[in-house]
């Protein structure tokens, strides 16, 4: 047996021989509790690993990596302390593209060049590894990108690669990145077949130009050529970018709850199949290895749907940059309060505060 699987073993035996009184209400189950949490976080950020199947084979390792080490002259944000005796909250970004050159066996993860990210989103995990919160950065955001003026968010990778978009998040959030995946759209069709259909609440009819797919409003359970084209869509909105940041969220809130039901949960074809639908369009940072995965899992093992929430990063609306970019403008006054969010680890909290369209100024 390898390496791996061998860390894997050790690290589900210390899960399962982790003293009950920690949680005394709640029926102990090893493994199935670290499984509930692996299939349910990492697919919604784009790793989507059963840990049975992992142990019977090495495709979690075939995954693409990268790595995500910035230049040392490049301004950071201060690195994020935990207080004594608790987890720091943890960092995840997920970009998400339209682009096969993003997970091209073939190119350099590092350059990727020409690539703009089509769907930026961090995920924090609060220190107490109880809640997931999700926000949505808008790719036209207009930012400073260190070393090249400023520019839309979503230019970053093709500027520097992934060093340079996760340097530019991370000024933008005010708090570091730990770890990175980018996804290719395409998996979207495969990740909802094998679950079985992806159910959505739609707040608004429309056809999307990507399959010519007529969604109607309210709840919807969507294939995967369906699924693909509602995640892509934005000339059927008059907000265009903002609805369809939306609906990237409700997708990723209707399959988690996929994710976490018993029909998928006790189906080990839909868990496997999650997995192989995603590995060919995936490209993970080095450090997010399955051991790692495992381990957070574990922490996380309390976590359910209900726990996971979404908002999308607030601004002032669109403009038109000094040379002549139509942009969405940061809402600075804001995003301070967002900032502080991310380093105090409470993210969690203030998205409480934010609800559908709070994102553009009331």
């Amino acid at each position: 047996m390898s390496e791996n699987h061998s860390n894997l073993e050790r690290l589900l035996a210390e899960a399962d021989a982790a003293p009950a009184a920690a949680q005394p209400k709640r029926k102990r189950r090893g493994l199935r509790n670290t499984l509930i949490v692996l299939g349910s976080i990492v697919v919604l950020l784009g790793i989507a690993a059963g840990i049975a199947y992992a142990m019977a084979s090495s495709a979690f390792n075939e995954v693409k990596r990268v790595s995500i080490e910035q230049d040392p002259e490049l301004t950071r944000p201060a690195e994020t302390k935990a207080e004594p005796g608790k987890n720091k909250p943890l960092n995840i970004l997920l970009l998400g593209s339209d682009s096969r050159e993003t997970t091209d066996p073939t190119a350099t993860a590092e350059d990727l060049n020409g690539f703009r990210s089509d769907a930026i989103m961090v995920a924090q995990v609060s220190p107490d590894r109880k809640n997931l919160t999700v926000m949505s950065i808008m790719r036209d955001n207009w930012v400073e990108i260190q070393g090249h003026g400023e520019a839309k968010i979503n230019a970053a990778v093709a500027f520097g690669g992934l060093p340079l978009a996760v340097n530019t998040v991370e000024n933008f959030i005010g708090a570091r990145i730990d770890h990175v995946a980018l996804i290719d759209f395409e998996s979207f069709k495969g990740l909802t077949d094998a679950v079985g259909g992806v159910t959505v609440n739609n707040p608004q009819a429309f056809t999307t130009k990507h399959g010519d797919f007529d969604i109607p409003a309210g709840e919807v359970t969507l294939d995967g050529e369906q699924a693909l084209g509602f995640v892509r869509e934005r000339y059927a909105f008059t907000d265009g970018d903002y609805q369809r940041a939306r609906n990237q969220q409700a997708y990723l809130k209707g399959l988690m709850s996929k994710l976490l039901s018993k029909d998928t949960l006790t189906d080990a074809s839909k868990v496997t199949g999650s997995f192989e639908a995603l590995k060919p369009y995936l490209i993970l940072d080095e450090g997010l290895d399955l051991g790692t995965s495992v381990s957070l899992g574990y922490e996380m093992r309390g976590i359910r749907s209900g726990d996971i929430s979404f908002f999308t990063s607030p601004t002032l609306g669109t403009g038109t940059s000094a040379d002549g970019q139509s942009i969405v403008v940061p809402d600075q006054a804001e995003l301070e309060k967002v900032r502080a969010a991310f380093q105090a680890g409470t993210v969690d909290e203030y998205a409480t505060t934010r609800k559908p369209g709070s994102e553009l100024p009331q």
